[in-house]
Protein backbone atom coordinates (compact mmCIF):
# COMPACT_ATOMS: atom_id res chain seq x y z
CA UNK A 1 0.00 0.00 0.00
CA UNK A 2 1.37 3.40 -0.98
CA UNK A 3 1.29 6.47 1.29
CA UNK A 4 -1.49 7.92 -0.87
CA UNK A 5 -3.69 4.95 -0.04
CA UNK A 6 -3.01 5.44 3.66
CA UNK A 7 -4.00 9.09 3.37
CA UNK A 8 -7.20 8.11 1.56
CA UNK A 9 -8.06 5.60 4.31
CA UNK A 10 -7.57 8.16 7.06
CA UNK A 11 -9.39 10.94 5.27
CA UNK A 12 -12.41 8.69 4.75
CA UNK A 13 -12.30 7.57 8.41
CA UNK A 14 -11.70 3.95 7.45
CA UNK A 15 -10.36 1.52 10.03
CA UNK A 16 -6.57 1.19 10.06
CA UNK A 17 -5.01 -2.20 10.62
CA UNK A 18 -1.80 -2.59 12.59
CA UNK A 19 0.00 -3.17 9.28
CA UNK A 20 -1.35 0.16 7.98
CA UNK A 21 -0.20 1.89 11.12
CA UNK A 22 3.30 0.44 10.97
CA UNK A 23 3.64 1.91 7.46
CA UNK A 24 2.12 5.18 8.59
CA UNK A 25 4.40 5.48 11.60
CA UNK A 26 7.38 4.95 9.30
CA UNK A 27 6.59 8.41 7.92
CA UNK A 28 7.15 9.70 11.49
CA UNK A 29 4.97 10.13 14.58
CA UNK A 30 4.53 13.79 13.69
CA UNK A 31 3.11 12.88 10.30
CA UNK A 32 0.76 10.43 11.96
CA UNK A 33 -0.44 13.14 14.30
CA UNK A 34 -1.08 15.58 11.47
CA UNK A 35 -3.00 13.00 9.47
CA UNK A 36 -5.03 11.96 12.50
CA UNK A 37 -5.87 15.59 13.24
CA UNK A 38 -6.96 16.14 9.65
CA UNK A 39 -9.10 13.02 9.68
CA UNK A 40 -10.86 14.03 12.88
CA UNK A 41 -12.16 17.19 11.24
CA UNK A 42 -13.74 15.39 8.30
CA UNK A 43 -17.51 14.89 8.36
CA UNK A 44 -18.56 11.25 8.37
CA UNK A 45 -20.79 10.73 5.36
CA UNK A 46 -22.65 7.80 6.90
CA UNK A 47 -23.27 9.33 10.34
CA UNK A 48 -26.41 8.07 12.02
CA UNK A 49 -29.34 10.41 12.66
CA UNK A 50 -30.13 8.53 15.89
CA UNK A 51 -30.61 10.77 18.92
CA UNK A 52 -30.37 10.36 22.66
CA UNK A 53 -28.50 11.61 25.71
CA UNK A 54 -25.31 9.58 26.06
CA UNK A 55 -23.25 9.64 29.24
CA UNK A 56 -19.72 8.19 29.28
CA UNK A 57 -18.31 7.60 32.75
CA UNK A 58 -14.53 7.58 32.82
CA UNK A 59 -11.60 9.43 31.28
CA UNK A 60 -9.23 6.59 30.41
CA UNK A 61 -8.38 5.05 27.08
CA UNK A 62 -11.64 3.13 26.65
CA UNK A 63 -13.77 6.19 27.39
CA UNK A 64 -11.83 8.42 25.01
CA UNK A 65 -11.84 5.90 22.17
CA UNK A 66 -15.61 5.47 22.48
CA UNK A 67 -16.08 9.24 22.66
CA UNK A 68 -14.04 9.85 19.50
CA UNK A 69 -15.91 7.21 17.55
CA UNK A 70 -19.35 8.32 18.74
CA UNK A 71 -18.67 11.90 17.68
CA UNK A 72 -18.13 10.64 14.13
CA UNK A 73 -20.79 7.93 14.16
CA UNK A 74 -23.64 10.29 15.13
CA UNK A 75 -24.75 13.26 13.07
CA UNK A 76 -25.87 15.21 16.15
CA UNK A 77 -24.23 13.67 19.20
CA UNK A 78 -25.41 14.66 22.68
CA UNK A 79 -22.60 13.40 24.89
CA UNK A 80 -21.65 14.04 28.50
CA UNK A 81 -18.36 12.77 29.93
CA UNK A 82 -17.95 12.36 33.68
CA UNK A 83 -14.25 12.18 34.55
CA UNK A 84 -12.17 14.06 37.13
CA UNK A 85 -8.80 13.90 35.42
CA UNK A 86 -7.43 16.72 33.28
CA UNK A 87 -4.31 14.61 32.71
CA UNK A 88 -4.18 11.28 30.92
CA UNK A 89 -1.50 8.67 31.61
CA UNK A 90 -0.28 6.27 28.94
CA UNK A 91 -0.27 3.39 31.39
CA UNK A 92 1.64 0.83 29.28
CA UNK A 93 4.57 3.26 29.43
CA UNK A 94 4.91 3.05 33.21
CA UNK A 95 7.05 -0.10 32.92
CA UNK A 96 9.34 1.75 30.52
CA UNK A 97 9.58 4.63 32.99
CA UNK A 98 10.67 2.16 35.66
CA UNK A 99 13.24 0.69 33.30
CA UNK A 100 14.70 4.09 32.47
CA UNK A 101 13.55 4.06 28.83
CA UNK A 102 10.93 6.83 29.22
CA UNK A 103 10.76 9.94 31.32
CA UNK A 104 7.50 10.52 33.25
CA UNK A 105 6.56 13.42 30.99
CA UNK A 106 6.68 11.08 27.98
CA UNK A 107 3.50 9.35 29.10
CA UNK A 108 1.38 12.28 30.32
CA UNK A 109 -1.15 13.85 27.93
CA UNK A 110 -3.83 16.51 28.25
CA UNK A 111 -7.35 15.09 28.29
CA UNK A 112 -8.65 18.41 27.00
CA UNK A 113 -7.17 17.51 23.63
CA UNK A 114 -9.58 14.59 23.34
CA UNK A 115 -12.73 15.93 25.02
CA UNK A 116 -13.97 18.62 22.65
CA UNK A 117 -16.03 21.72 23.32
CA UNK A 118 -19.06 20.01 21.81
CA UNK A 119 -19.02 17.57 24.75
CA UNK A 120 -20.35 18.37 28.21
CA UNK A 121 -17.52 17.53 30.60
CA UNK A 122 -18.35 17.09 34.28
CA UNK A 123 -15.04 16.97 36.17
CA UNK A 124 -16.20 14.63 38.90
CA UNK A 125 -16.67 10.96 39.75
CA UNK A 126 -19.87 8.97 40.05
CA UNK A 127 -21.01 8.23 43.59
CA UNK A 128 -24.03 6.06 42.77
CA UNK A 129 -25.69 4.57 39.69
CA UNK A 130 -29.46 4.15 39.45
CA UNK A 131 -29.94 2.22 36.20
CA UNK A 132 -33.61 1.54 36.92
CA UNK A 133 -34.24 5.29 36.73
CA UNK A 134 -31.61 5.97 34.02
CA UNK A 135 -29.70 8.40 36.19
CA UNK A 136 -26.61 8.72 38.37
CA UNK A 137 -25.32 10.96 41.12
CA UNK A 138 -21.82 12.43 41.17
CA UNK A 139 -19.72 12.77 44.31
CA UNK A 140 -20.25 16.51 44.03
CA UNK A 141 -24.01 15.99 44.31
CA UNK A 142 -24.99 16.53 40.67
CA UNK A 143 -27.78 14.31 39.35
CA UNK A 144 -27.34 13.33 35.71
CA UNK A 145 -30.00 11.63 33.62
CA UNK A 146 -29.23 9.66 30.48
CA UNK A 147 -30.83 7.66 27.70
CA UNK A 148 -27.71 5.61 27.09
CA UNK A 149 -24.75 4.91 29.36
CA UNK A 150 -21.19 3.77 28.67
CA UNK A 151 -19.32 2.63 31.77
CA UNK A 152 -15.54 2.98 31.46
CA UNK A 153 -14.56 3.47 35.09
CA UNK A 154 -11.60 1.08 35.12
CA UNK A 155 -10.54 -0.63 38.33
CA UNK A 156 -9.32 0.33 41.77
CA UNK A 157 -6.18 -0.90 43.54
CA UNK A 158 -6.65 -2.32 47.02
CA UNK A 159 -3.21 -2.04 48.62
CA UNK A 160 -4.85 -1.81 52.03
CA UNK A 161 -6.21 -5.35 51.65
CA UNK A 162 -2.65 -6.49 52.37
CA UNK A 163 -2.24 -6.29 56.13
CA UNK A 164 0.44 -3.81 57.15
CA UNK A 165 0.50 -2.03 53.78
CA UNK A 166 -0.74 1.35 52.62
CA UNK A 167 0.17 3.48 49.64
CA UNK A 168 2.28 5.78 51.81
CA UNK A 169 4.76 2.92 52.28
CA UNK A 170 5.35 2.48 48.55
CA UNK A 171 8.83 3.79 47.84
CA UNK A 172 10.03 3.03 51.37
CA UNK A 173 11.48 -0.06 53.11
CA UNK A 174 12.38 -1.65 49.78
CA UNK A 175 8.75 -1.63 48.61
CA UNK A 176 7.72 -0.66 45.10
CA UNK A 177 4.73 -0.99 42.77
CA UNK A 178 4.53 0.02 39.11
CA UNK A 179 0.76 0.39 39.48
CA UNK A 180 1.01 3.30 41.92
CA UNK A 181 1.19 6.55 40.03
CA UNK A 182 0.41 10.18 40.71
CA UNK A 183 1.23 11.05 37.11
CA UNK A 184 -2.38 11.86 36.23
CA UNK A 185 -2.28 14.58 38.87
CA UNK A 186 0.61 16.20 37.06
CA UNK A 187 3.51 15.05 39.27
CA UNK A 188 6.34 12.69 38.52
CA UNK A 189 6.37 11.02 41.93
CA UNK A 190 4.73 7.77 40.92
CA UNK A 191 6.78 7.54 37.77
CA UNK A 192 10.12 7.63 39.54
CA UNK A 193 9.36 5.34 42.49
CA UNK A 194 10.01 2.22 40.45
CA UNK A 195 13.08 3.64 38.70
CA UNK A 196 14.61 4.60 42.04
CA UNK A 197 13.77 1.09 43.23
CA UNK A 198 15.57 -0.50 40.24
CA UNK A 199 18.63 1.61 41.08
CA UNK A 200 18.43 0.69 44.77
CA UNK A 201 18.40 -3.02 43.89
CA UNK A 202 21.43 -2.50 41.66
CA UNK A 203 23.34 -0.63 44.39
CA UNK A 204 22.59 -3.41 46.90
CA UNK A 205 23.77 -6.05 44.43
CA UNK A 206 27.20 -4.40 44.28
CA UNK A 207 27.97 -5.56 47.82
CA UNK A 208 25.61 -8.52 48.41
CA UNK A 209 23.11 -10.81 46.72
CA UNK A 210 19.77 -9.26 47.71
CA UNK A 211 16.51 -11.19 47.75
CA UNK A 212 13.90 -9.54 45.53
CA UNK A 213 10.26 -10.65 45.51
CA UNK A 214 7.64 -9.91 42.84
CA UNK A 215 4.02 -10.66 43.73
CA UNK A 216 0.83 -11.30 41.77
CA UNK A 217 -2.62 -11.48 43.45
CA UNK A 218 -5.54 -13.81 42.79
CA UNK A 219 -7.74 -10.98 41.49
CA UNK A 220 -7.62 -9.76 37.89
CA UNK A 221 -4.94 -7.12 37.36
CA UNK A 222 -4.28 -4.51 34.70
CA UNK A 223 -2.11 -6.34 32.17
CA UNK A 224 -1.65 -9.75 33.72
CA UNK A 225 1.97 -9.93 32.61
CA UNK A 226 3.10 -6.70 34.29
CA UNK A 227 4.65 -8.33 37.40
CA UNK A 228 6.76 -10.57 35.18
CA UNK A 229 7.77 -7.65 32.97
CA UNK A 230 9.14 -5.91 36.04
CA UNK A 231 10.85 -9.12 37.18
CA UNK A 232 12.71 -9.78 33.95
CA UNK A 233 13.69 -6.18 33.33
CA UNK A 234 15.02 -5.84 36.88
CA UNK A 235 17.03 -9.05 36.50
CA UNK A 236 18.43 -7.93 33.15
CA UNK A 237 19.14 -4.48 34.59
CA UNK A 238 21.52 -6.11 37.06
CA UNK A 239 23.06 -8.49 34.56
CA UNK A 240 24.04 -5.60 32.31
CA UNK A 241 26.40 -4.57 35.14
CA UNK A 242 27.38 -8.22 35.82
CA UNK A 243 25.47 -8.14 39.11
CA UNK A 244 23.20 -10.78 40.60
CA UNK A 245 20.30 -11.20 43.03
CA UNK A 246 17.94 -13.89 44.25
CA UNK A 247 14.61 -13.36 42.52
CA UNK A 248 11.30 -14.86 43.66
CA UNK A 249 8.09 -14.71 41.66
CA UNK A 250 5.29 -15.33 44.20
CA UNK A 251 1.99 -15.69 42.40
CA UNK A 252 -1.47 -16.67 43.59
CA UNK A 253 -1.82 -18.41 40.22
CA UNK A 254 -0.63 -21.87 39.33
CA UNK A 255 1.45 -21.10 36.25
CA UNK A 256 3.39 -18.35 34.49
CA UNK A 257 0.80 -17.79 31.76
CA UNK A 258 -2.56 -19.15 30.74
CA UNK A 259 -1.53 -19.93 27.15
CA UNK A 260 0.58 -23.10 26.89
CA UNK A 261 2.97 -21.83 24.20
CA UNK A 262 3.64 -18.56 26.06
CA UNK A 263 4.05 -20.45 29.34
CA UNK A 264 6.75 -22.64 27.79
CA UNK A 265 8.57 -19.64 26.34
CA UNK A 266 8.56 -17.83 29.69
CA UNK A 267 9.91 -20.94 31.39
CA UNK A 268 12.80 -20.87 28.91
CA UNK A 269 13.38 -17.20 29.70
CA UNK A 270 13.59 -17.96 33.40
CA UNK A 271 15.97 -20.86 32.77
CA UNK A 272 18.21 -18.50 30.84
CA UNK A 273 18.37 -16.10 33.78
CA UNK A 274 19.07 -18.96 36.19
CA UNK A 275 18.28 -17.09 39.40
CA UNK A 276 14.46 -17.04 39.54
CA UNK A 277 12.37 -19.20 41.86
CA UNK A 278 8.62 -19.50 41.30
CA UNK A 279 6.29 -19.89 44.26
CA UNK A 280 2.89 -20.60 42.78
CA UNK A 281 -0.36 -20.56 44.79
CA UNK A 282 1.27 -18.00 47.11
CA UNK A 283 -0.81 -14.87 47.73
CA UNK A 284 0.61 -11.93 49.67
CA UNK A 285 -1.62 -11.30 52.70
CA UNK A 286 0.64 -9.46 55.15
CA UNK A 287 3.80 -7.40 55.19
CA UNK A 288 6.07 -6.11 57.95
CA UNK A 289 7.89 -3.17 56.33
CA UNK A 290 10.27 -2.61 59.26
CA UNK A 291 11.42 -6.24 59.51
CA UNK A 292 11.10 -6.75 55.75
CA UNK A 293 9.03 -9.90 56.03
CA UNK A 294 6.27 -10.81 53.55
CA UNK A 295 3.69 -13.41 54.54
CA UNK A 296 1.87 -15.44 51.91
CA UNK A 297 -1.15 -17.71 52.06
CA UNK A 298 -0.06 -20.92 50.34
CA UNK A 299 -2.87 -23.13 49.11
CA UNK A 300 -2.09 -26.68 48.06
CA UNK A 301 -3.42 -30.24 47.99
CA UNK A 302 -2.22 -33.44 49.56
CA UNK A 303 -3.06 -36.99 48.64
CA UNK A 304 -5.60 -38.71 50.87
CA UNK A 305 -7.05 -42.19 50.90
CA UNK A 306 -7.52 -44.25 47.77
CA UNK A 307 -11.14 -44.36 46.57
CA UNK A 308 -11.80 -47.83 45.15
CA UNK A 309 -15.12 -46.83 43.60
CA UNK A 310 -13.61 -44.00 41.52
CA UNK A 311 -10.18 -45.64 41.31
CA UNK A 312 -8.34 -42.50 42.34
CA UNK A 313 -6.90 -40.86 45.42
CA UNK A 314 -8.87 -38.26 47.31
CA UNK A 315 -7.19 -34.85 47.14
CA UNK A 316 -7.41 -32.79 50.31
CA UNK A 317 -7.21 -28.98 50.22
CA UNK A 318 -4.67 -27.46 52.59
CA UNK A 319 -3.36 -23.99 53.31
CA UNK A 320 -0.55 -22.52 55.32
CA UNK A 321 1.06 -19.16 55.95
CA UNK A 322 4.58 -18.79 54.60
CA UNK A 323 6.80 -15.94 55.82
CA UNK A 324 9.66 -14.88 53.52
CA UNK A 325 12.31 -12.31 54.38
CA UNK A 326 13.25 -9.92 51.58
CA UNK A 327 15.49 -7.01 50.79
CA UNK A 328 13.21 -5.61 48.10
CA UNK A 329 9.64 -6.37 47.08
CA UNK A 330 7.52 -5.30 44.11
CA UNK A 331 3.82 -5.56 44.89
CA UNK A 332 0.98 -6.00 42.41
CA UNK A 333 -2.07 -5.20 44.56
CA UNK A 334 -5.47 -6.89 44.61
CA UNK A 335 -8.03 -5.05 42.50
CA UNK A 336 -11.78 -4.57 42.23
CA UNK A 337 -14.28 -2.60 40.22
CA UNK A 338 -14.85 0.90 41.57
CA UNK A 339 -17.35 1.00 44.43
CA UNK A 340 -19.98 2.90 42.46
CA UNK A 341 -20.26 -0.02 40.03
CA UNK A 342 -19.74 -2.85 42.51
CA UNK A 343 -22.37 -1.47 44.91
CA UNK A 344 -24.98 -0.91 42.20
CA UNK A 345 -27.27 -3.11 40.16
CA UNK A 346 -24.84 -2.70 37.25
CA UNK A 347 -22.37 -5.13 38.77
CA UNK A 348 -22.53 -8.89 38.66
CA UNK A 349 -24.58 -9.87 41.68
CA UNK A 350 -22.86 -13.23 42.24
CA UNK A 351 -20.23 -15.55 40.81
CA UNK A 352 -16.50 -15.14 40.13
CA UNK A 353 -17.06 -11.74 38.52
CA UNK A 354 -19.20 -10.37 41.34
CA UNK A 355 -18.91 -6.58 41.52
CA UNK A 356 -17.48 -6.16 38.02
CA UNK A 357 -19.74 -4.72 35.31
CA UNK A 358 -22.23 -7.31 34.07
CA UNK A 359 -21.93 -7.20 30.29
CA UNK A 360 -22.30 -9.80 27.59
CA UNK A 361 -18.79 -10.98 26.74
CA UNK A 362 -19.38 -10.52 23.00
CA UNK A 363 -21.72 -7.56 22.50
CA UNK A 364 -20.47 -5.67 25.62
CA UNK A 365 -24.08 -4.68 26.25
CA UNK A 366 -25.30 -4.95 29.84
CA UNK A 367 -27.15 -8.22 30.30
CA UNK A 368 -30.09 -6.65 32.17
CA UNK A 369 -30.02 -2.95 31.24
CA UNK A 370 -30.02 -2.83 27.46
CA UNK A 371 -29.20 0.88 27.22
CA UNK A 372 -25.92 0.34 29.09
CA UNK A 373 -22.59 -0.71 27.59
CA UNK A 374 -19.16 -1.25 29.09
CA UNK A 375 -15.58 -1.03 27.92
CA UNK A 376 -12.18 -1.75 29.41
CA UNK A 377 -11.01 -2.96 32.79
CA UNK A 378 -14.38 -2.61 34.55
CA UNK A 379 -16.03 -5.31 32.41
CA UNK A 380 -16.65 -8.62 34.13
CA UNK A 381 -15.60 -10.80 31.22
CA UNK A 382 -13.14 -13.75 31.20
CA UNK A 383 -10.04 -11.95 29.83
CA UNK A 384 -8.95 -8.56 28.64
CA UNK A 385 -7.80 -5.85 31.03
CA UNK A 386 -5.35 -4.13 28.68
CA UNK A 387 -5.30 -1.08 26.45
CA UNK A 388 -5.14 -3.37 23.44
CA UNK A 389 -8.38 -4.97 24.56
CA UNK A 390 -10.09 -1.58 24.86
CA UNK A 391 -8.91 -0.71 21.34
CA UNK A 392 -10.68 -3.79 19.97
CA UNK A 393 -13.74 -3.23 22.13
CA UNK A 394 -14.32 0.42 21.18
CA UNK A 395 -15.67 -0.13 17.64
CA UNK A 396 -17.88 -2.97 18.93
CA UNK A 397 -19.35 -0.78 21.68
CA UNK A 398 -19.99 2.14 19.34
CA UNK A 399 -21.55 0.09 16.54
CA UNK A 400 -23.77 -1.80 18.95
CA UNK A 401 -24.75 1.31 20.89
CA UNK A 402 -25.66 3.23 17.74
CA UNK A 403 -27.57 0.17 16.57
CA UNK A 404 -29.59 0.10 19.80
CA UNK A 405 -30.26 3.83 19.41
CA UNK A 406 -31.67 3.01 15.97
CA UNK A 407 -33.90 0.29 17.41
CA UNK A 408 -31.75 -2.66 16.34
CA UNK A 409 -30.29 -5.59 18.23
CA UNK A 410 -26.50 -5.56 18.81
CA UNK A 411 -24.86 -7.38 15.92
CA UNK A 412 -21.11 -6.85 16.32
CA UNK A 413 -19.20 -9.26 18.54
CA UNK A 414 -15.99 -8.90 20.55
CA UNK A 415 -13.81 -12.02 20.31
CA UNK A 416 -11.97 -11.48 23.59
CA UNK A 417 -8.82 -10.09 21.97
CA UNK A 418 -6.12 -8.98 24.34
CA UNK A 419 -2.41 -8.36 23.98
CA UNK A 420 0.39 -8.53 26.51
CA UNK A 421 3.83 -7.35 25.32
CA UNK A 422 5.92 -9.41 27.74
CA UNK A 423 9.23 -7.61 28.15
CA UNK A 424 11.60 -10.50 28.91
CA UNK A 425 14.80 -8.43 28.68
CA UNK A 426 16.02 -5.07 27.46
CA UNK A 427 15.53 -5.42 23.72
CA UNK A 428 13.21 -8.46 23.66
CA UNK A 429 9.46 -8.85 23.88
CA UNK A 430 7.09 -11.79 23.55
CA UNK A 431 4.02 -10.29 21.87
CA UNK A 432 1.32 -12.46 23.44
CA UNK A 433 -1.90 -11.86 21.48
CA UNK A 434 -4.87 -14.06 22.26
CA UNK A 435 -8.64 -14.17 22.49
CA UNK A 436 -11.37 -16.38 23.93
CA UNK A 437 -10.23 -19.25 21.70
CA UNK A 438 -6.45 -19.04 22.23
CA UNK A 439 -3.54 -17.45 20.40
CA UNK A 440 -4.53 -14.74 17.89
CA UNK A 441 -1.35 -13.22 16.43
CA UNK A 442 -1.66 -10.24 14.09
CA UNK A 443 1.41 -11.24 12.11
CA UNK A 444 2.62 -14.58 10.66
CA UNK A 445 5.36 -14.91 13.26
CA UNK A 446 5.71 -17.34 16.14
CA UNK A 447 3.95 -15.37 18.93
CA UNK A 448 5.84 -17.20 21.66
CA UNK A 449 9.30 -16.22 20.44
CA UNK A 450 10.99 -13.18 22.03
CA UNK A 451 11.83 -10.65 19.30
CA UNK A 452 13.70 -7.35 19.15
CA UNK A 453 11.24 -5.97 16.60
CA UNK A 454 8.48 -6.02 19.22
CA UNK A 455 10.72 -4.10 21.61
CA UNK A 456 11.25 -1.44 18.93
CA UNK A 457 7.53 -1.39 18.17
CA UNK A 458 6.49 -1.12 21.82
CA UNK A 459 9.12 1.40 22.86
CA UNK A 460 9.16 3.73 19.87
CA UNK A 461 5.93 3.28 17.93
CA UNK A 462 3.11 2.26 20.24
CA UNK A 463 3.03 5.48 22.27
CA UNK A 464 2.48 7.79 19.25
CA UNK A 465 0.02 5.28 17.79
CA UNK A 466 -1.88 5.36 21.06
CA UNK A 467 -1.74 9.13 21.37
CA UNK A 468 -2.57 10.19 17.84
CA UNK A 469 -4.60 7.30 16.44
CA UNK A 470 -6.11 5.05 19.12
CA UNK A 471 -7.44 7.80 21.39
CA UNK A 472 -8.85 9.54 18.32
CA UNK A 473 -10.64 6.34 17.36
CA UNK A 474 -8.72 5.94 14.10
CA UNK A 475 -7.51 2.39 14.67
Amino acid sequence: MQHEDLWKKIKENQELSRRDVLKLMALSPVAAGVLASSASTEAHASASAAKGRIVIVGGGSGALMVLSRLRRALANPDITVIAPNDKHVYQPGQVFVAAGEYEPEDIIFDNTGYIGEDVTWIRDEVATFDPDANKLLTKGGKEVEYDYLVVATGMQYLYEKIEGLNTGLIGQHGISSVYLSDLAKGTAEGGTITRDWFNAVREAAKTSKPRVIFTQPSTPIKCGGAPQKMLYLCDDYLKRDKLDAEFIFASAGEKLFSIEEIEASLASVQKRYGNITNKFSHELIRIDPEKKVATFLHKYQVQGEYDKEYEEYEMIDKEEEVAIEYDFIHISPPTAAVDAVADSMLGWQKGNAQGWLEVDRETLQHRRYKNVFGIGDVCGIPIGKTGGTARHQAPIVVKNLVGVMEGKEPADKFDGYTVCPLKVSYGEIIMAEFNYDGLAPSFPLDPAKPRWIWWVFDLYMLQPMYRYLMLNGLM
